[in-house]
C-alpha cells in the first residue's frame, strides 16, 4: 500500500488531480482503447474535480477518450434531482470537461429491475476491459461506496439498505432532515472496486482518522471495509495530516521518508 501525506485538503486534491492526469496521459487513451476511470462523489473529491476541470480546460489533459463509472446512486431520486449523482457529476464534473455523454455510466436508481441493472452494470465494465483507476472516498466508519461495515469482501454491484450513521451524515445534503434521505441505494461492490488495476483513497479531516487507523494499521475486517485495500497490489491511499493523527509516529515517518525517497 502507498500513502500520501499532505498538509491539508487543498494539497491532497491537488496530488490526486495531478495522479489522474498523468495516469490518463501515460496511457494515451484512444477511440479503440479508452481509459477507465471509477468516481465517486461527495464532499472528498470536489477539490479533485475542480483542479481537474483547469488542467482540461487548460488543454494539459483531455477526457475525450475517457470512460468513466460511478460508484453509486440513490434509489428513487430521479437523474435531475439536485441531489442524484447523476446531478451532482454533472454539475461538479462532466459538463465542465471534454467527456463524451456515451462514455458515462452511473447506476440508475430508478430502474424497475435493480437485479438487471446491478448485472449490465458489471458486464459493462467488463466490455471495457475493467476499470484501470478506481477512485474513492471513505465514511468516517471506513466504508467505500456505500459497502458499510459487515459487506462483503468480494461483493458486486448491488442493492445495499443504508445504516443509520450514513443517512445521518448525508442529511447535510437534504437540508438536515433525515426522513428526505433514500435509504437505499445501488452501489459497486468492493470486489468490483478491488477487481482495478489501481485503487486511490481520499481521506482527509480528523473525523476520518478512526477509519484511516483501521485501514493503515489494522487487520483486514469486512467491520471496516477501507481495510480491503491492504490486499491491493496498487492501493493509494491520499490523506492529510489530521486523518493520520491516530497512526502510530512511526508508522506516519515511514510513509512519509518512503515519498521522500521517491521524488
Amino acid at each position: 500500500m502507498r500513502v500520501i501525506i499532505k498538509k491539508d485538503y487543498d494539497e491532497c486534491s491537488k496530488w490526486a488531480a495531478d495522479f489522474v492526469a498523468y495516469k490518463i496521459k501515460r496511457f494515451h487513451p484512444t477511440a479503440e482503447k479508452s481509459f477507465v476511470l471509477g468516481l465517486p462523489t461527495g464532499s472528498t473529491p470536489l477539490g479533485m474535480y475542480h483542479n481537474l476541470i483547469k488542467q482540461n480546460q487548460a488543454g494539459k489533459v483531455s477526457f475525450e477518450n475517457v470512460v468513466t463509472f460511478n460508484m453509486d446512486e440513490y434509489i428513487g431520486l430521479p437523474p435531475e434531482h439536485p441531489q442524484s449523482y447523476h446531478y451532482f457529476m454533472k454539475e461538479n464534473f462532466f459538463k465542465h470537461i471534454n467527456i463524451q455523454q456515451k462514455n458515462i455510466h452511473i447506476p440508475n436508481g430508478m430502474t424497475r429491475d435493480f437485479e438487471k441493472e446491478c448485472q449490465d452494470y458489471e458486464t459493462a465494465i467488463k466490455k471495457c476491459g475493467g476499470v484501470n483507476l478506481f477512485i474513492g472516498g471513505i465514511g468516517t466508519d471506513g466504508h467505500i461506496a456505500f459497502n458499510e461495515p459487515g459487506s462483503s469482501l468480494t461483493s458486486r454491484t448491488r442493492i445495499k439498505t443504508l445504516r443509520l450513521d450514513t443517512i445521518k451524515s448525508n442529511a447535510r445534503f437534504f437540508d438536515n432532515d433525515m426522513t428526505r434521505v433514500p435509504k437505499t441505494a445501488l452501489t459497486v461492490g468492493i470486489g468490483t472496486i478491488m477487481d482495478a488495476e489501481e485503487v486511490m483513497i481520499i481521506a482527509t479531516g480528523k473525523n476520518k482518522a478512526e477509519a484511516i487507523k483501521h485501514g493503515i494499521e489494522g487487520s483486514v475486517s469486512h467491520m471496516w471495509p477501507i481495510s480491503i485495500l491492504q490486499m491491493h497490489q496498487h492501493g493509494i491511499i491520499v490523506c492529510d495530516e489530521e486523518a493520520v493523527s491516530l497512526l502510530q509516529p512511526e508508522t506516519v515517518n515511514y510513509f512519509k521518508e518512503i515519498e521522500n525517497r521517491t521524488l
